[in-house]
């Protein structure tokens, strides 16, 4: 499992980080079973691993949970895996290649991913925007499927702009 998530978590921009799972058998066995699991991660070379729990940042957690799902993908029989910002804190490259590996659990799954990045987004098989409205003094939020010109539009928003430069890298981001 260790091994696999090191794949992944290299895939998501971790070159040589270190990560292991350690085992601790429990004097008697409870509702978790007889060993107690703790995940140690080292993301820079030559520091220690340390437990996962204590050193990640937000956007280390979000990397990490996606490779273990990712490394989990094949024997988990979870129809749905909803990701709320997983691509939180990482930057244009590592947004990519968080979008590419949810497009790959997106194979095996049904992936609902909540993002504000457009290399993300584009990636998706669907593509859904969220509009929030009050009404009777109650918000409200509506989902609306974009495709399409309207895609392309959305993720010229998200990139910031109207420009000529920024439909092309809608369409880009797009593969066309």
């Amino acid at each position: 499992l260790a091994r696999d998530i090191r794949q992944h978590l290299m895939e998501l921009g971790f070159r040589q980080a270190a990560f292991e799972v350690n085992l601790e058998p429990q004097a008697e066995p409870g509702a978790t079973g007889l060993e107690s699991v703790e995940f140690s991660f080292g993301p820079n070379p030559g520091e220690p691993l340390k437990p996962l729990r204590q050193i990640a940042s937000s956007g280390e957690i979000s990397r990490v949970m996606l490779s273990i799902k990712s490394a989990l993908a094949n024997q988990d029989r979870t129809p749905l895996m909803v990701f709320d910002e997983i691509d939180a804190n990482v930057g244009g490259e590592i947004a990519r290649a968080v979008g590419e590996k949810m497009a790959a659990l997106g194979r095996e799954h049904q992936v609902v991913a909540i993002t504000h990045f457009p290399q993300v987004a584009a990636l998706a098989s669907q593509h859904f925007l969220v509009h929030k409205k009050v009404a009777k003094g109650r918000t409200l939020s509506l989902l609306q499927e974009v495709a399409g010109e309207a895609r392309v539009e959305e993720l010229m928003r998200m990139l910031g702009g109207e420009s000529a430069e920024a439909r092309s890298m809608a369409q880009s981001l797009l593969g066309g």
